[in-house]
């Protein structure tokens, strides 16, 4: 994983604690929530106060994730927005935790002048020890103070000003007053500067999560289903309808079609679709001859083309059909006929304009790994675990395609293959520092 690391595709744009006092305050936070502290003087985290370096301190990379649900999180600033979330567990915290930021910009940044805020993503579960547990998991609700409690002073301090607001002769009441002063003293002016968090509950309805091996839950649409990334039958009865998995490609292909949520690629308004279809069979090619174990090195178009000839026979038909459909795209050919029987179908799609269009385009990546691009933007949990078994050669290529086709203009490359942009502002990966790949070094255990 370095040479990810080293190019940004991976631990990029992670907030860096380096100040004493920063760490003090994370430390007082990391104990408040979980009785440990780091030893650590400088280290970076995530938008959720996860930090890789210190997972590996203290041997557990889920040291604020125990369970992989309700996520605990410490703030230390409110540019933690624009971090990423490592070691995702549900698709919808990164935006989650983005909202609550943002929503409470003001008095997160008040807080975070003095301290850090400590807090904790709360769903009606604990653990998730069956699948049908996760039909419980629709409504997230965000709990957070400060190690000192800040919050929770202010709350006492603006009951008893009502109290001595609406009581007769409270003037005359020196008990009253001096827990108004003793409180006051913890929370701060709270008429200056308010301090009540708004906005902490949030809807979760049409998730993945990582547990069970990866599942898909659509909720909250006209016809609802559920589709697992690995074998449907080890999910059990579950409370609803339909249970997929990538074996029934056809009801995959239905439910899209049913609820609207996808569109071809090749009929989409204002895109290069011959452009797009040319890149997808670009990295089957990719894929093939670095498992047939040819040179990649220094790669251009005619190489591509000579790779193709040369590997003509090993080329696997995702490839097949969507040279046919580049043919009719480009005015060569006849329309080809690709049912969802067809390898290469999901890779003609693309998320139609929904509210759902990321989570498709992610479920999209899951059923067509090849196209790498959209592995990488859509579901990156998938594209680091199967990136560790990759040849080297396809690794050096991807990592080098990545960075010289997508970190030089991340929207822009977001854009021309999904059209309608999606808000990814945590996802805007910077070149991470030496010293964190020294400390940090291939991180495949990260994700276990």
């Amino acid at each position: 994983m370095k040479r990810l690391i080293e190019k940004g595709l991976m631990f990029g744009n992670l907030h860096h604690v380096e100040s004493p006092a920063l760490v003090d305050r994370y430390n007082r936070a990391l104990k408040h929530l979980t009785g440990k502290q780091t030893a650590l003087g400088d280290f970076h985290v995530d938008i959720s106060g996860y930090s890789p370096e210190i997972g590996h301190e203290l041997n557990d990379h889920q040291y604020l994730n125990q369970g992989g649900v309700n996520r605990q999180f410490i703030l230390l600033s409110t540019n933690q927005k624009r971090a990423p979330l490592l070691n995702v567990q549900f698709s919808t915290s990164h935006d989650i935790l983005h909202r609550f930021i943002t929503e409470n910009a003001a008095q997160l940044f008040a807080l975070t002048a003095t301290d850090a805020v400590a807090g904790e993503l709360v769903n009606s579960v604990f653990s998730v020890s069956s699948p049908r547990k996760l039909f419980d998991i629709r409504r997230i609700k965000i709990e957070a103070d400060t190690p000192g409690g800040t919050l929770q002073h202010a709350g006492q301090l603006a009951t008893l000003i009502d109290q001595f607001k609406s009581q007769e002769d409270a003037w005359f009441d020196d008990v009253l007053i001096a827990r108004m002063i003793t409180v006051a003293r913890k929370s701060g002016d709270i008429a200056r500067n308010p301090v009540h968090l708004k906005h902490t509950e949030y809807e979760q309805k049409n998730f993945w999560t990582a547990h069970f091996g990866g599942v898909y839950l659509f909720q909250d649409l006209k016809h609802p289903a559920l589709i697992a990334a690995q074998d449907k039958t080890d999910l059990g009865e579950l409370p609803i309808k339909y249970v997929l998995d990538r074996e029934d490609r056809n009801r995959i292909a239905k439910f899209f079609d049913y609820n609207e949520l996808t569109e071809p690629i090749v009929k989409a308004p204002g895109l290069d679709a011959a452009a797009i279809l040319q890149q997808k069979m670009d990295f089957i090619v990719i894929d093939t001859a670095a498992n047939a174990g040819f040179d990649l090195s220094g790669l251009n178009r005619a190489d591509m083309r000579r790779l193709a000839r040369q590997n003509a026979g090993l080329l696997p038909e995702e490839y097949t059909g969507l040279s046919e459909l580049l043919n009719w795209a480009t005015g060569g050919g006849d329309w080809p006929r690709i049912s969802s029987d067809h390898p290469a179908y999901f890779y003609t799609l693309r998320a139609a304009d929904t509210p759902e269009r990321d989570l498709i385009n992610m479920l999209l990546a899951d059923l067509s790994p090849l196209d790498i691009r959209q592995l990488f933007i859509c579901h990156k949990e998938l594209f680091y675990r199967l990136y560790a078994d990759w040849p080297d050669a396809k690794k050096t290529y991807v990592a080098n395609f990545l960075e010289r086709e997508y970190q030089v203009d991340k929207a822009g490359a977001r854009a021309a293959l999904f059209g309608h942009e999606p808000d990814m502002t945590g996802d805007v990966p910077e070149i991470a520092p030496a010293d964190l790949i020294r400390r940090v070094g291939p991180w495949g255990a990260v994700r276990r």
